[in-house]
């Protein structure tokens, strides 16, 4: 697909005004000239990339977008000077900039110079950003060298075309300094998704339909929550105590709710990221907050508990700063039977993942709300707690390991697994004496249960992005000092 033809895919009819401006002298070298006057006569373009405006299903954006027929889609300085100006320009009219690369890299003609003006598109892509203002980038087919390692994969929210090419070195280039070939699944799509370095696959088609709600929960004004109708359903039965190990075993249910369905049924607008590992995230509008969602699927539909993997918490990581650079609160849903156990996961480096997780949520500068919706096992469930507000499920719990391993290390045996849940304070009851639960949601009336949860995280919401930031931290500073009693 040309850069033309899928700014017509995404644009609104008529909509797109051009913002190229005419370049500067030819280059000296013959060769390079001719072969850029082939380009041209080619494409239809005078460069590699072509910027301007357009509305996209309504909402006013700026768009970048490469061409490959190009020279392979390559960077070189009046390339880069483009690409600049356009982020510079979306930034002064404080629009949301959508990008579109597809290149081999930095342009091989214009050496060391084309290769400095990857950190001049870089710094105008922090200047965007740090102003607040989305940047959405969509890797086609292929993304390669300098570009996949800046402009390409700084967006707050970047998506992949199905299949493509996306990495640092090409497999012709990798093969002659290596002296082997690269493996064919390493540079895939699907590849970097799974590791947590891309946010969805999406195909061309789809493209419009994902913008368009990530746009529409960008853009969205806060509204009040609406409340709750005592017509609408029944009164919902106090939340209690109850048994630790009852609550386990609920948990564990594979019929029990889970954070797909429950984002499904009470989002006003949403858009899910990933693909079928245990991490969920996206964007949403829940009560009429436009909120940034991380948070656990514990089991696909008839599935295995599935493991949070080190490149789920990075993923985690990065979603919650581009919440605080956007300046939309983030809420975290909790439902994990623990973070991946294996070799792999040490040498990935589980752990420090989870300390940077804390790290990164403890300092947030954007409110942070959690639900404890089910299982919370050990520090895979931990590391999403940090929050200015904690939301518990009735029968939702949080223990440093799965009772039956507690009871492996106190007994050398997992026989107690129901004597040491019940002693362990894992109970939501125990956790808000605690400190860590501020509001439980009753479970029954069942079919009632995802409304209740949606009023007390828009209510939650409300009240925290109406405080000031300077208070909703120092009031994070004596909730998060005092946990655990």
């Amino acid at each position: 697909m040309t850069a033309r033809q899928l700014i017509d895919l995404l644009a609104d009819p008529g909509s797109f005004t051009c913002w190229d401006e005419p370049l500067g002298p030819p280059p000296a070298d013959p060769g390079y000239r001719a072969a850029l006057e082939r380009a041209r006569e080619r494409t239809g373009l005078d460069e590699a990339v072509t910027t301007g405006c357009a509305l996209l299903a309504g909402h006013p954006v700026a768009l970048v977008a490469s061409e490959f027929g190009f020279l392979g889609g390559s960077i070189g300085v009046a390339t880069a000077e483009r690409i600049t100006r356009a982020v510079e320009r979306a930034t002064a009219e404080r629009l949301p900039l959508v990008a579109l690369p597809v290149s081999g890299g930095t342009r091989m003609q214009e050496g060391a110079a084309a290769f400095l003006c990857m950190v001049r598109i870089t710094a105008a892509v922090h200047a965007h950003r740090a102003a607040g203002l989305p940047y959405l980038t969509y890797l086609r087919n292929p993304t390669m060298g300098g570009v996949f390692a800046s402009w390409g994969t700084l967006g707050h929210l970047v998506l992949a075309e199905p299949g493509a090419r996306l990495g640092f070195l090409g497999p012709r280039v990798y093969e002659e300094l290596r002296g082997e070939p690269l493996p064919p699944d390493v540079q895939r799509s699907e590849t970097l998704l799974g590791r947590g370095l891309v946010d969805a696959v999406v195909p061309p088609e789809r493209l419009r339909e994902v913008l368009r709600g990530a746009l529409a929960v960008l853009t969205a004004r806060p509204t009040a929550p609406a409340a709750p109708s005592a017509a609408a359903e029944p009164a919902a039965e106090p939340a209690t105590a109850g048994d630790a190990w009852e609550s386990v075993l609920r948990s564990r249910r594979p019929d029990r709710i889970g954070a797909r369905e429950l984002l499904r049924r009470t989002a006003e607008e949403l858009v899910l990221l990933g693909g079928d590992g245990a991490l969920v995230h996206g964007l949403a509008v829940i009560g009429g907050q436009p909120v940034l969602v991380a948070g656990q699927q514990r089991r696909s539909p008839g599935g295995p508990a599935r493991p949070f993997t080190a490149a789920d918490l990075r993923a985690v990581r990065r979603w919650a700063q581009a919440a605080e650079e956007l300046g939309l609160p983030l809420l975290t849903l909790v439902d994990t039977a623990g973070a991946e156990l294996s070799v792999r996961a040490e040498l990935d480096g589980i752990a420090v993942e989870i300390a940077h997780c804390l790290h990164t949520l403890v300092a947030l500068r954007t409110p942070v709300v959690a639900v404890l919706l089910g299982q919370g096992s050990g520090g895979g469930a931990l590391a999403l707690l940090p929050a200015d507000r904690v939301i518990a499920a009735e029968h939702a719990w949080l223990a440093p390991l799965p009772p039956e391993g507690a009871s492996a290390i106190v007994h050398r045996d997992g026989t107690q697994a129901p004597a040491l849940a019940r002693t362990q304070g894992i109970r939501a009851h125990d956790l808000a004496a605690a400190g860590l639960i501020d509001h439980t949601v009753p479970e029954t009336p069942a079919a009632g249960f995802p409304a209740r949860l949606t009023t007390a995280v828009a209510t939650a919401l409300a009240h925290l992005t109406a405080l000031p930031l300077p208070d909703l931290l120092a009031l994070r500073t004596t909730r998060t000092r005092h946990l655990g009693g």
